[in-house]
């Protein structure tokens, strides 16, 4: 297991200039993590941090593989991670609306980009992660296949049932006269 010491940056003894950190992101990251997608990992990520007067920018650039599972079957997965992402740590009271943007106390000396990090990567993973069709646990895709199936014909046999014209165009039906209704606008 990681200690999360280690992705913490004291930073009030650093000189104003560029510092480098590598982070090796492996499972045990992910397992103290509550209600992850990701299930194990391993991603370097390399964070080149300037410090200046009054603010400090994290250029964080990410690279490697996770596991979660897959949309389609549930099977574990592995899918690539890879970004780069620019993150601005400035010191106030006030917290920011936008994500890039990280406020910190004025009284606090060290940063924890741990939360940072798995955010990063979490943002990395598409938004669907799917096995190739051949790859895909058969079993489950039968399940899906056989109540998809039941559930479209089911739908279908719902929609026959109710008396609905939606989808047909009736003769009869006269366009909306829209005068009768008067709209306030104050």
């Amino acid at each position: 297991m990681q200690s999360k010491r280690e992705y913490k940056i004291p930073f009030v003894g650093l000189k104003l200039d560029f510092h480098e950190f590598i982070f090796e992101i492996r499972d045990s990251f992910f397992e103290d993590k509550d209600y992850t997608i990701i299930q194990q990992g391993n991603v370097l990520v390399k964070l080149v941090l300037e410090k200046k007067e009054t603010m400090m920018i994290g250029d964080y650039n990410l690279s490697g593989t996770v596991v979660k599972n897959c949309d389609r079957c549930n099977d574990p997965l592995e899918i690539p991670v890879k970004g780069s992402f620019r993150i601005i740590y400035k010191f106030g009271q006030e917290p920011s609306g936008d994500e890039a943007l990280i406020v910190l106390e004025p009284e606090t000396y060290e940063l924890d980009v741990s939360d940072t990090i798995y955010e990063l990567i979490t943002v990395s993973v598409p938004n669907r992660s799917v096995h190739k069709a051949d790859e895909c646990n058969p079993e489950m895709l039968d399940l899906l296949n056989k109540y998809t199936s039941a559930d479209q014909k089911e739908s279908e046999n719902d929609s026959d049932d109710e008396d609905w014209d939606d989808d047909e165009d009736d003769e009869d039906d006269e366009p909306l006269d829209l005068s009768q209704f008067k709209i306030n606008i104050e």
